[in-house]
């Protein structure tokens, strides 16, 4: 159990810097969920399997941060819904078996929602898990949060290459033949299926529990996703930097995004390690001031660490509870909204406020971060 133990007490660390404004109980709400209801099984793992088992909590938190801590019920289940339903061999799936069958109104999130809503009710591990959150917190909305939560991480499981969520799509579809796929010819659906996920005997018997998929916690499909992204963001900022800081700019981003420290950065640019970093300040200035309000924000922040949702806008814990005190009500609600991943016209609608003024707000909230780093 001792194991177990400091395995809690760094995640009371972690949200202790992360979540500053949520109440301790929720602290330990989330904790317990992260933890889970066997915890003496950390005590035999060997250290791979203790490192795996680390990943896995460290990958439910990060779906619980991104999209359903701290928002309505209603915004948490749209989260979910749309990122499920952006799966593209999902996607391309049920477009396909709506266009064959009977009923054709259909849209994939009609579909997404009916084989989630079939989970929740009948499969086994997502019932234990539904009980144990029960246990884990009495207060509905962050019950709601780490259900939805739990539902995507599950979703999401690689099994034999695809996410679990599309096996049971294969399910659902042998349910509903009575339905919309009365017309459709054997031969017809397995090629609908196709050969990577076609309904055999063997497959039929997957287990939901499978060892590997409650290990393995990789999204795959997203990351490639992230990194086409990535790369192309890249591209535009260093054409912005190059035309509105300089070409030593962009030399900087480069290096710094290959993982060279500060003093490394100066080495190779044969420059004082103090100009370095002013010149990193600078750039993270007109990232989120100018380029990433109107791009990728928490992307581009994440490359210099100095992110809201990730690195608390790269301000310590004893510097980010001194910038917490100095806030008013309403700049902490606008903070709150953008680590929830609010655009910044749903922010607007929801504080009141015009867009202009919302961008406003968070440059000024952005650069007193900036100054309170620089003083430290």
């Amino acid at each position: 159990m001792k194991l177990a133990e400091q395995i809690a007490q760094d995640w009371r660390l972690r949200l202790a810097n992360d979540c500053p404004n949520y109440a301790k109980s929720t602290h330990e709400s989330i904790i317990c969920w992260l933890v889970g209801e066997d915890v003496a099984r950390f005590e035999i793992l060997t250290l791979p399997q203790l490192a795996l088992a680390q990943q896995a909590m460290d990958f439910r938190y990060r779906i619980l941060r991104r999209r359903y801590l701290g928002v309505t019920p209603d915004q948490a289940y749209r989260h979910l819904i749309q990122r499920l339903g952006s799966l593209v061999l999902l996607r391309q799936k049920i477009r396909t078996w709506v266009a064959l069958s009977r009923d054709r109104q259909r849209s994939v999130v009609d579909v997404v929602q009916e084989v989630i809503q079939e989970m929740l009710q009948g499969d086994r591990y997502m019932q234990q898990q539904i009980s144990w959150i029960a246990q884990c917190t009495q207060e509905a909305r962050l019950r709601n949060a780490l259900v939805l939560a739990t539902t995507e991480e599950y979703c999401m499981r690689p099994v034999r290459n695809q996410p679990l969520l599309v096996y049971r799509f294969v399910n659902y579809l042998r349910r509903c033949q009575r339905g919309g796929l009365t017309q459709v010819p054997a031969d017809e659906l397995i090629r609908l299926v196709s050969e990577e996920v076609s309904p055999s005997d063997t497959e039929g018997s997957i287990s939901l529990l499978d060892v590997q998929a409650s290990v393995e916690h990789q999204e795959v499909q997203a990351w490639e996703e992230q990194q086409l992204l990535r790369t192309s963001v890249q591209r535009e900022f260093e054409t912005y930097l190059a035309e509105n800081v300089g070409p030593m700019a962009v030399q900087w981003l480069r290096l710094y995004l290959q993982g060279r420290s500060q003093d490394a950065i100066a080495q190779q640019l044969k420059l004082p390690v103090k100009q370095v970093y002013r010149l990193r300040e600078k750039i993270s200035y007109h990232a989120i001031r100018v380029f990433a309000l109107k791009i990728q924000p928490e992307l581009v922040a994440s490359w210099l660490e100095t992110s809201l949702s990730e690195h608390s806008l790269g301000l310590t814990s004893a510097q980010w509870q001194q910038y917490w005190n100095n806030l008013t009500a309403v700049q902490r609600q606008l903070l709150e909204l953008l680590r929830a991943g609010h655009s910044i016209h749903a922010i607007a609608e929801i504080l009141k406020l015009k867009p202009n003024q919302v961008i406003g707000e968070w440059t000024k909230l952005y650069i007193a971060a900036q100054m309170l780093r620089n003083v430290s």
